[in-house]
């Protein structure tokens, strides 16, 4: 907590502390200076209103919210007429304390407009009872004394709304505590779906390509083509050495502010056997590092994709920079009559992951099959990304 709130809260009616410690001193102030108080007459009436108003004064101590406004109006009402008649019979002038606080205690409790009421209620009875011969306590105590007893409801008031406004402060303190820790889940969700992504764009690619070789040499052991299966076994390695450089480069991505776009597209086509050559049109311009990621593993993707349904298929990929927006295709042909598709592959979240991830900047993915041209039965991934 603040320590200038923690400060102001010890020194506030909510603290019990205090508050006992300010009853303790009134009770004992005015029963020592209170007089005269003895078993008859005079002085066992002031005994008596001694010891109701320092029960009355106890009621400072009961929480806020216990006593209902009815009973709480009656405690407030027999308070102010038993100081304002201890007022009128003894001859200290100390009984006055008893008004001023039962004043104040109106402004903390009641609302504004009540406790200014009572306030001056209680102002006009005290004064009332020093100007008229009631009891010879008019002799040692001046009127405007007695009239000035219902001042003390200002700082009831003033008392009140800083108590409200800590228990605002510690509220929204609280609540920007809890949205903090929302907050904080949130960005690790986020953080465990982007690495959920990058496993798959990463490791996935790599290892769909490595079964399907060892697919292939299993197939071409039971055939009994021990060469072929070499070849084959050649070509695992291959990719897993690839996927290994992929990681590599991945990790050195993430931790770069920049992206070589264009040369990381080049790098990624020409890894694949028969592919064509990326296209780009427009000015250069680089886009932010999380969009230019964004797009490297879409191209990944559509290429293991590529590779999975349509093995040995011609790839090509175009780059566009238009005024408003970054767009990006990956197109392949029509699979061959005697290719061996890896569909049953994979996880099944490219996709969605491709989704995902432009989501985060903005940008959107749609994918389907090509109907019309050259690549006619293959299938094209257009990636759009705003400027």
């Amino acid at each position: 907590m603040n320590p200038i709130h923690a400060l102001t809260r010890w020194f506030t009616t909510d603290n019990n502390v205090v508050q006992l410690f300010g009853t303790v001193v009134g009770i004992t102030t005015c029963a020592v200076l209170v007089r005269p108080v003895g078993t008859t007459g005079t002085g066992l009436a002031i005994g008596c209103l001694l010891v109701l108003e320092s029960l009355l004064l106890c009621t400072r101590l009961i929480p806020e919210g216990r006593l209902s406004p009815g009973p709480q109006t009656a405690v407030l009402a027999l308070w102010a007429v038993g100081a304002a008649a201890l007022m009128s019979l003894e001859h200290s002038g100390a009984a006055v304390l008893f008004a001023f606080t039962a004043t104040g205690h109106a402004g903390y409790r009641l609302a504004p407009r009540k406790a200014m009421t009572f306030a001056l209620l209680t102002s006009a009875l005290c004064a009332s009872v020093l100007i008229l011969p009631i009891g010879s306590g008019h002799r040692y105590l001046a009127w405007y004394v007695g009239a000035l007893s219902g001042v003390s409801v200002l700082l009831g008031i003033s008392n009140r709304a800083n108590s409200e406004a800590l228990r605002s402060a510690r509220a929204a303190a609280d609540q920007a505590e809890l949205a903090s820790r929302a907050e904080a889940r949130a960005e690790t969700l986020a953080e465990r779906a982007r690495i959920a992504r990058d496993v798959h764009d990463v490791l996935a690619h790599s290892l769909a390509g490595v079964n399907m070789q060892l697919e292939l040499t299993d197939a071409l052991l039971d055939s009994g083509d021990v060469d072929g299966a070499q070849r084959a076994a050649q070509r695992a390695q291959s990719l897993v050495r690839a996927g290994l450089t992929e990681v590599q480069r991945t990790v050195r991505d993430l931790r770069e502010d920049a992206l070589p776009l264009e040369e990381t597209l080049r790098a990624m086509l020409d890894s694949v056997p028969g592919a064509g050559k990326l296209t780009v049109d427009g000015p250069p311009r680089q886009l932010p590092l999380r969009a230019a990621q964004a797009l490297v593993r879409c191209a990944q993707e559509s290429l293991t994709n590529a590779h999975k349904y349509a093995p040995g298929a011609p790839v090509r990929m175009s780059l566009r920079r238009l005024p408003q927006e970054t767009a990006f295709e990956v197109v392949n042909a029509a699979p061959s009559g005697d290719s061996r598709p890896l569909a049953h592959t994979g996880g099944g979240m490219g996709l969605v992951g491709m989704r995902e991830r432009l989501a985060l900047v903005g940008g959107t993915v749609t994918a389907g099959p090509v109907l019309d041209g050259d690549d006619t039965g293959g299938w094209r991934v257009r990636v759009v990304i705003p400027a």
